[in-house]
């Protein structure tokens, strides 16, 4: 990160924390970063973890940001913006707000350098993916200072038109849920034959996080993984045939697209507002 480089977040939750804590240890001076967040406990929070300026409302200071991350919920956003937008019209922005395009943040921002960013919680660890997209306005500079920002909570692909956001926003801002929901039917199953939840718990954590490491290191396709323990009239295959029975791969489908409609929606929803 160019250390004369200076970033603005407007609103101070977990995402904010976790970039500006990235930002910090990659060498980027907190002097370089202020906060707006109207929470005086996130402001101090944030002032003292990393020696931050915070504010409780927008002010001049944004003005002399090269970029501004807008990490606050979609439903505040639009008014946000509105109370920034004079002093912000010549920075780099950048939206971790869901459900709002392109077009409306550029209307309500009055500024043209937009990206649009889906990361998801494991970002909070450093090891999360973040989708993106950027406006037609984005050099290609800017590209670069934007994977610098999120790279220090892991992992970010681009994507080349803004619908496919919705799609990101399926697979991977919405997946760690997946994940969960499915790691809380193994511990309960666990427990129901007799395991206790903390043994449960424990054996299902690392078989789901030795599992996507041995994917990540392979370069077999997941079927391949998968066939590979299941070994017909074996116990993994009358596990995968009791849940091919009962249409789990399709359901799973028909949910990330019933997500994917829905950001979709959200989008469409807040392009509507003034």
């Amino acid at each position: 990160m160019e250390r004369n480089l200076n970033v603005a977040f407007v609103g101070g939750g977990s995402m904010a924390t976790a970039l500006i804590g990235g930002l910090v240890k990659g060498g980027l001076p907190p002097e370089s970063i202020h906060v707006v967040d109207p929470v005086a406990a996130a402001r101090t929070h944030l002032a003292d973890a990393f020696g931050v300026s915070t504010a409780e409302a927008p002010c001049k200071r944004l003005g002399r940001c090269d970029m501004v991350v807008w990490a606050v919920k979609p439903q505040h956003l639009a008014v946000a913006a509105v109370q920034a937008a004079s002093f912000t019209a010549n920075a780099l922005h950048v939206s971790v707000a869901a459900g709002v395009d392109v077009a409306t943040l550029q209307r309500w921002l009055g500024a043209a350098r937009v990206v649009r960013a889906m990361p998801n919680t494991p970002a909070l660890i450093g090891m999360g993916i973040t989708g993106l997209f950027a406006a037609d306005e984005v050099s290609a500079n800017d590209r670069s200072q934007v994977e610098m920002l999120v790279a220090s909570t892991g992992r970010f692909v681009w994507v080349s038109e803004e619908r496919l956001i919705d799609a990101v926003t399926a697979v991977s801002g919405s997946g760690p849920a997946y994940v969960f929901y499915v790691m809380e039917s193994m511990v309960r199953a666990g427990v129901e034959m007799g395991l206790s939840n903390q043994q449960a718990a424990e054996l299902v954590g690392a078989t789901v996080a030795g599992a996507a490491a041995l994917a990540a290191q392979s370069n077999e396709p997941l079927e391949s993984l998968r066939a590979r323990v299941t070994s017909r009239g074996g116990t993994t295959f009358a596990a995968i045939e009791s849940l091919q029975s009962a249409g789990l791969q399709q359901t799973f489908i028909d949910a990330m697209w019933a997500a994917n409609r829905r950001a979709a929606d959200l989008s469409a929803q807040q392009a509507t507002r003034q």
